[in-house]
């Protein structure tokens, strides 16, 4: 509910739908204290100090001469259609405009955003365009979702008092160590319990959310791309769009929230969109390319059942390891002397799609197009340029830069039957101005999406370093990390899965030795553990046994058997008092069937754990559960089994929440996967 103050809006009611929608204002209205100011303060969504608000300004800027303005805009206009309301305010001493918009989706999530317009003769620094949202007097704690390169989105909880909690990222991109959403709900708030808000900011750079009880005694969170002073300067009749913000709300936990996310997610593209079973060569050759070996490797992925095969990083000019070659988006005929059409065609003939690794945004000093076009490249000091991974960023905010690079990303994907692109982002942004290089990425993608249509592009940065809203505009898989560790990636996905669905994660199944942790895992857990995502693999196919081809060629078939069952129903994390398991699941939206996977992490001092209670059945069904066959999983000795385990057991919806499934007793590090299915009305 949206209702106003003074003349500023502000959300009045965010929470479980109401009965009605005549409401009187009196109900919102917050009296005047003493010792304070005469008037009183609301949570506008754009907060201003000449209201009395004393917490971050809704909007600063400042002056030709440098110096802050003091802003004062009052509703002009409102336009309502539907659940779409969009809020016209003016500041007639600056002639500043600002459009409002919030849009209610069918979905769940509210949208929410701001375009502020000068309108004076003077040139308008903007500083900052933060909405605010008010969130419940009950939130007291915080979770977001964070890490490092290879092991991101990691929980974490912080409590949230008096006290104002700020998260930013300055890294140019949406960043490893603080994926840009956070979660707040009532204390010891979970997956099926507690009130939760969450709320993301779609923006692929810079990005504050500040989450503010000191601020007359509210409890606000706001959210705003980060600008650095100089980065948004308004000439007379330009304007300024802030990202989007994401708000969703639950009385029943995260699981809602992310459901509401994910299904907010999935009305943004066609649900008929294809993803196939992907071979990625990069941890089988990495830049040892050789067109021999790399259509055995084809031939192989195609045994196994794989639908689409994925040339990495080292096929173009002198690109022969990572010191040379970023910016010469031409085949390197060193190595591919016929171009890339004789790999490319036997792949087609083998039944799958072909994919190309490229990372436009960056390039090597040692390379033809830095040689030519020192200035194109964000140094961050001419003196002494910072590198990361031998590469400097380019300066995205060019034209002239967008143009080369769409040049030669148009002419490849003209030259050769591509179906598929993983876009890589291997470094943070040193230099330069974040916001109009994030626009000119934009920019570059809408061009190569609208040229291409039919083309599929992933968003990797490292793995997980670009994984938001914005970008999801354009991309069609995230690469989650570049860890594929299944227990690590446990941990990853469980995080990214808050904000994304399933069908968009790009999830790989590894070689029995993790390239990034050295760990070994058994087949059957890196499966269960890849196939919660857009399945992939990572391994070198060559070195197989028939009995490793065999089995990896029987995963794959389970995967394809549960795909549409994965990548449509609610995902779902359960609440487990035991914390060493880790369970979740996918359940269709008429609870006629789920998969659920329940995992052991780590040895606790005891084999019994508690039962698994699956909530959303129907009550009164009868449904049929039995074990998956993926590999045996690893149980601990053990005289004999639940009967279940082994035979399967028939039980209806209420009895599977109330009395629940009793766990076997799992070793460290593997996986029982359970199929639920209706078996009677």
């Amino acid at each position: 509910m949206i209702a106003e103050h003074g003349g500023s809006p502000y959300v009045s009611y965010i929470g479980t739908p109401l009965s009605t929608s005549t409401i009187d204002t009196y109900l919102f209205q917050r009296g005047v204290l003493g010792g304070g100011l005469d008037v009183e303060i609301y949570p506008w969504l754009l907060p201003e100090p000449a209201r009395g608000w004393m917490g971050r300004p809704g909007i600063q800027l400042r002056n030709a001469t440098g110096a802050p303005a003091l802003t004062s805009f009052q509703i002009n206009d409102v336009l309502i259609d539907n659940n779409l309301v969009t809020i016209v305010l003016n500041d007639t001493a600056l002639h500043l405009n600002i459009e409002l918009s919030l849009n209610l989706t069918d979905h769940g999530p509210l949208l929410a955003h701001a375009i502020v317009t000068n309108n004076s003769s003077d040139v308008v620094q903007l500083d900052a365009l933060r909405i605010t949202i008010p969130v419940s007097a009950q939130c007291s704690e915080v979770l977001t979702l964070g890490g490092r390169h290879a092991m991101e989105a990691v929980e974490h909880r912080h409590m949230w008092h008096r006290s104002g909690l700020a998260f930013e990222n300055r890294t140019g991109r949406t960043s490893h160590e603080q994926l840009g959403v956070v979660f707040t709900g009532s204390e010891n708030f979970s997956e099926q319990h507690g009130e939760v808000f969450g709320l993301h900011l779609a923006w692929s750079g810079n990005y504050e959310i500040f989450c503010d009880s000191l601020t007359e005694s509210l409890r606000t969170v706001s959210c705003a791309e980060l600008l650095n002073p100089g980065e948004v300067s308004l000439a007379p009749g330009d304007r300024y769009q802030s990202p989007q913000i994401v708000v969703a709300y639950s009385s029943t936990g995260i699981n809602s929230v992310s459901q509401q996310f994910h299904q907010y997610l999935r009305s943004t593209y066609s649900p008929h969109l294809s993803r196939p079973v992907i071979v990625n060569t990069w941890e089988a050759v990495y830049f040892n390319h050789n067109v021999d070996t790399l259509k055995n490797l084809a031939t192989r992925a195609a045994r196994v059942g794989a639908e689409r095969f994925v040339l990495d990083d080292g096929w173009f000019h002198n690109r022969r390891n990572d010191t040379a070659g970023l910016g010469d988006w031409w085949v390197d005929e060193s190595v591919w002397p016929e171009g890339l059409e004789p790999l490319i065609s036997h792949v087609r003939a083998l039944g799958m799609e072909f994919g190309l690794w490229w990372e436009p945004e960056m390039v090597n000093p040692d390379s033809t197009l830095f040689r030519q076009h020192p200035e194109w490249a964000l140094k961050g000091s001419d003196q002494d340029p910072i590198l990361g991974r031998h590469q400097l960023v380019l300066d995205m905010s060019r034209a002239d830069v967008r143009d080369y690079l769409f040049s030669h990303m148009s002419q490849l994907l003209r030259s050769y039957n591509i179906s598929y692109i993983k876009w890589d982002h291997n470094r943070p942004l040193v230099g330069g101005i974040a916001h109009q290089h994030t626009l000119g990425v934009y920019e570059l993608f809408e061009r190569l999406t609208r040229e291409f249509p039919e083309v599929q592009f992933e968003s990797c940065a490292s793995g997980g370093g670009r994984i938001d809203m914005g970008i999801a505009r354009y991309v069609h898989r995230f690469w989650t990390s570049d860890s594929i560790d299944a227990l690590d990636r446990l941990q990853i996905q469980k995080g990214v899965s808050k904000l994304v669905p399933l069908e968009m994660m790009g999830s790989h199944i590894g070689s029995p030795t993790c390239h990034t942790t050295g760990r070994k895992h058994a087949l059957s857990f890196r499966t269960a553990t890849a196939m919660f995502g857009w399945l992939g693999i990572e391994w070198n196919l060559l070195s197989l046994t028939d009995t490793e081809t065999q089995n990896l060629t029987n995963a794959i078939s389970t995967y394809k058997k549960f795909r549409t069952l994965l990548h449509s129903g609610n995902y779902v994390r359960w609440d487990h008092p035991d914390t060493s398991m880790h369970i979740h699941g996918v359940m269709a939206h008429d609870a006629s069937q789920a998969v659920v996977s329940v995992s052991r992490l780590h040895n606790t001092e005891s084999h019994r754990t508690h039962p698994l209670h699956i909530r959303g059945l129907c009550a009164e069904y009868i449904y049929r559960v039995e074990r998956v066959e993926m590999g045996t999983p690893r149980f601990a000795l053990h005289r004999e089994l639940p009967q279940w385990v082994t035979q399967g057991v028939s039980a209806t919806g209420e009895q599977l929440e109330k009395i629940g499934l009793t766990l076997p007793p799992l070793l460290p590090e593997s996986t029982m996967v359970v199929t639920i299915t209706q078996d009677q009305p």
